[in-house]
């Protein structure tokens, strides 16, 4: 019975295989169709090099031409990946489906290689070597999923700006990504060569690359089952097709151009997406304080300088956004940046936090100059941050996404995971804790297996700041944490950032909602046109006129009651903010004398 279907369960297996090459980067993000160039290569290469059966036996030769052949794979790879990955998306597609199309045609012109006619090779390769090398291939990304590794890959995969703020170095994991395909490419390839017994360049040409992509695509980038999957659907079904009596060579595309559609519209994770995502929680308790299997960090001293700012600024173009910003922040404090829309908040925290370069003075950030420092570097000197429009990886449970958040206390298991060591399994629980306990922080257990795309807005927001808690920051950097919360929510989120600085947190955050800011902050910093225009205690920026013109127009009015002090205009007071509506005095806007926007109708920042 085996050996009636011993050919399709072969090409089932190397059909995954190539598959799982293409699945290698789809899981980082990357779109390459480079891989049949590394599979030609590595194919010829082993054949080629590797000695005759006659001199080493039949699988020595297979298993010395395999070595050969992800190593020629992995090589390739490196080669090709280091000028290529600052691409995204379809340039990346097309500069490597380019190396792919260039290797097959010098191939096609060596004589060695045999030209169009080919290259002769033993037919070494049997069904359960096959199913053997594809099973160790599926165990290797079974064992990534749920390593820091392959986290990483999946967090750079939903949201590459995200993933560098949580400290992941998105440049070298690609790369990593791209070697690995390379060497699975390979092997392919080899395993290929010795099983058709004579290859060609022209079988790995550009439609021998598409199937293979729309093999993993049809399967499912989300779990690591999905090549299989793919593969068993693609060859399956024109073994079907001959079975009913349906010869016609137009049928064969046709079906699976018409299901890759049907996947792609009702499935678009893949056949993989059928099966449930399971969520681990933590065995112990999530308020458990063992910190055991986490890299410790040395927080500053109460008092010590944790961001000095002199003379920052950014330029776009002729357009000011920060000019000569002087600030200093110290350990233990809580700061409020508040200003007029477009006041260039957004824009001083981004530099602060790596994100955008100035265009002058300096900035040091927890010992970290900033300025040419990459995002995942001041990430690791301790800073973490949430942002204005939250950026959250979608399709990540809260937990997982918590999880990623962790990767900077974390500890790398993957090589460890592959040998189940016991310290990897004691290192994962040890993140699986802190996020729970972070989870726990904002009220979201509950929601723990969720998708983040799934949750309500407010729960988005806490979970992003769950997530940037989970690292162990120093400085903790919230973009407007409470914006779309209605002021019982704003409360409780007031109350959750006192707690922190009780912890010994340093934090610096936008917030609109002016009323909150006055309640929760040590002290005040207030932006207008990229100015610090005030800068001192809840009340002494309350009562300074400068800042009653920039968000009234005119500070005349309010001089016998007190700036901002019973305003009707501000519609809050520094005292009795907390009966007034949170958006009220949170959307105020320069030149608006008299009037207040309303949240629907104000912008966030221009800047």
């Amino acid at each position: 019975m085996l050996g009636q279907y011993a050919t399709t369960l072969t090409f089932i297996a190397l059909g995954a295989i190539f598959a799982y090459s293409f699945y290698a980067v789809l899981i980082a993000g990357q779109l390459s169709l480079g891989q049949a160039g590394f599979a030609s290569l590595a194919a010829f290469s082993g054949a080629y090099l590797a000695p005759s059966g006659d001199d080493v036996g039949d699988v020595a030769a297979l298993l010395i031409a395999v070595a050969i052949g992800m190593s020629v794979g992995a090589i390739g790879a490196v080669v090709l990946g280091l000028p290529t990955m600052h691409l995204r998306g379809v340039f990346l597609a097309i500069a490597t489906l380019g190396f792919a199309e260039a290797v097959r045609v010098v191939l096609l012109n060596q004589e060695w290689t045999g030209g169009a006619q080919g290259l002769g090779v033993p037919r070494v390769l049997t069904v359960g070597m096959a199913w053997t090398a594809l099973a160790l291939v599926a165990y290797w990304f079974w064992r990534m999923g749920r390593s820091r590794y392959g986290r990483a890959l999946e967090a750079i995969r939903e949201d590459e700006l995200a993933a560098r703020s949580m400290g992941i170095d998105v440049g070298r994991h690609r790369l990593a990504a791209f070697v690995t395909a390379g060497a699975v490419a390979g092997l392919y390839g080899v395993l290929y060569a010795y099983y058709v017994r004579l290859i060609a360049p022209n079988d790995f040409d550009f439609v021998a690359a598409v199937e293979g992509l729309v093999t993993a695509v049809v399967g499912g980038s989300t779990m690591f089952l999905g090549p299989l999957l793919g593969s068993g659907f693609q060859t399956i079904v024109p073994e079907i097709q001959r079975a009913v009596g349906v010869e016609a060579g137009w049928i064969r595309p046709f079906l699976a151009g018409l299901l890759l559609l049907v996947v792609i519209l009702f499935l678009p994770g893949g056949l993989a997406s059928l099966l449930p995502r399971r969520t681990r929680m933590p065995s112990g308790a999530a308020d458990d304080d063992d910190t055991t299997g986490l890299a410790g960090r040395r927080h500053p001293a109460a008092g010590e300088p944790v961001i000095t700012l002199a003379g920052l600024g950014k330029e776009y173009g002729g357009v000011h956004a920060v000019r000569g910003v002087d600030l200093e922040i110290r350990a233990g404090e809580v700061v409020g940046l508040i200003g007029p829309n477009g006041a260039g908040k957004t824009t001083l925290v981004n530099m602060i936090s790596g994100l955008v370069p100035p265009s002058s003075g300096s900035a040091t950030v927890l010992g970290t100059a900033i300025g040419s420092t990459p995002v995942h570097r001041i990430a690791a000197a301790g800073v973490s941050r949430t942002f204005q429009h939250s950026k959250l990886f979608n399709r990540l449970s809260a937990l997982e996404n918590v999880l990623v958040g962790a990767h900077l206390v974390s500890r790398p298991t993957f090589l460890r995971r592959l040998l189940w060591l016991p310290s990897a399994r004691r290192d994962e629980r040890a993140a699986l804790r802190q996020a729970a306990r972070c989870l726990e922080r904002v009220g979201l257990t509950d929601l723990a297996a969720s998708r983040a795309e799934a949750l309500s807005y407010g729960d988005q927001r806490r979970l992003e700041i769950a997530r940037a808690l989970a690292s162990d920051p120093s400085l903790l950097i919230l973009d407007e944490p409470a914006a779309g919360m209605n002021h019982v929510e704003a409360g409780r989120l007031s109350e959750l950032i006192r707690s922190l600085a009780l912890d010994g947190l340093t934090i610096l955050f936008i917030e609109h909602n002016v009323g909150m800011v006055l309640q929760t902050c040590t002290r005040v910093v207030v932006l207008n046109f990229g100015e610090v225009i005030a800068s001192g205690t809840p009340d002494q920026v309350a009562a300074d006129p400068a800042v009653i013109e920039a968000y009234l127009g005119s500070a005349d009015d309010d001089a016998d009651g007190g700036p901002l002090a019973g305003s009707p205009r501000a519609g809050a007071t520094a005292a009795g903010a907390e009966a007034a509506p949170p958006d009220a005095v949170a959307n105020l806007r320069p030149g608006a004398a008299g009037t207040l926007d309303t949240p629907d109708s104000t912008p966030r920042d221009a800047t």
